[in-house]
């Protein structure tokens, strides 16, 4: 009888998926969800020809070379700068991602931040909470208008295209977008007429800004000083792209200094640590790295992944959604 693959998922998953990953391979499980560091997880995937991973997980070259026998790395996220992608293929290791599957509910939630920061939901709950609402006035607790303002967005793929849906059809926003190249003019159409403008226009012209940018060594930091000076006295940021891409301490600078009116922040630098001056400020809403955290988006992710790694080891069909560098 054929040997089965050797497979290991790196964080507790559910156990749906788990079983069915059992009926095609032999399935070591984390289910204790450690943290592993970079000796153990090389530890454990020795003979492992698949790995089921999140975005927690480091896979670079030297770890390739201390994993001989791996070659198939499936991500249940959309991002993947966890991955060495050219070090994968160096090393013929197949890469895959999960996209398309999270895109409208991480859309929503970026909604949810930009809502709940414009209107200062999180800093009147908090006041409430202390017992520091004894009576009504003009200008209580007042914060910015969403509906009819400027919504920028920086990254316009799945994504953000989702988010100008939101805005332009559900709030009746004007939509402005950077990205590296135009849309269709027939889907800037479709979100309310969205119009491609240059990153220091998009900076300047956004009541709100949300970023959707991916990560990568070209986006680090795309969001500092310099571009946070450059936007509106009081314009709201979201970031639901990755830590990094925003200069954090250069945001709470600004976010103490009033120039940056509000932010809403479900991604950080050095995550799970938060800078400590973001924590201390009263205009930020901050949530530890929730968007796609919907019970049903999760468990469609965490399948996804699954399928690649059956389509890839056990049945030969091949990747659903391999990384874009891999697409043939």
């Amino acid at each position: 009888m054929k040997q089965r693959p050797a497979l290991l998922i790196t964080r507790r998953v559910f156990p749906e998926v788990v079983a069915r990953l059992r009926e095609h391979f032999e399935v070591q499980t984390n289910e204790a969800d450690a943290v592993w560091s970079r000796d153990e997880l090389i530890a454990r995937l020795q003979g492992k020809a698949g790995a089921f991973v999140t975005t927690a997980e480091p896979i670079d070259a030297a770890l390739l070379a201390a994993c001989p026998e791996l070659r198939a790395v499936c991500s249940m996220a959309v991002g993947y700068n966890n991955i060495d992608v050219a070090a994968c293929q160096a090393r013929g290791v197949m890469v895959t991602h999960a996209p398309d599957v999270l895109t409208e509910t991480t859309a929503d939630f970026g909604f949810a931040l930009l809502l709940a920061a414009a209107r200062r939901v999180g800093e009147a709950e908090r006041l409430l909470r202390r017992g520091e609402w004894t009576k009504w006035s003009v200008d209580f607790m007042a914060g910015a208008d969403v509906h009819g303002a400027t919504l920028g967005i920086l990254g316009m793929g799945r994504i953000g295209q989702a988010i100008a849906r939101r805005g332009a059809l559900g709030f009746g926003m004007k939509v402005i977008y950077h990205n590296r190249s135009r849309l269709p003019q027939d889907t800037e159409a479709a979100l309310g007429g969205a119009e491609r403008v240059e990153l220091d226009a998009l900076l300047e012209r956004s009541d709100h800004l949300i970023i959707v940018v991916p990560y990568s060594p070209a986006t680090h930091h795309v969001i500092g000083a310099a571009q946070l000076a450059r936007m509106k006295r009081g314009a709201v940021l979201v970031n639901i792209a990755r830590g990094g891409v925003v200069d954090d301490a250069a945001l709470a600078m600004a976010l103490r200094s009033g120039h940056i009116g509000a932010a809403g922040l479900d991604v950080f630098e050095g995550e799970p640590a938060v800078h400590p001056a973001l924590l201390d400020l009263p205009n930020t809403v901050l949530t530890p790295h929730i968007a796609s955290a919907s019970e049903p988006t999760r468990r469609a992710m965490a399948n996804l992944a699954a399928d690649n790694l059956i389509g890839l080891l056990a049945t030969g069909q091949g990747a659903m959604t391999p990384v874009p560098e891999m697409r043939g």
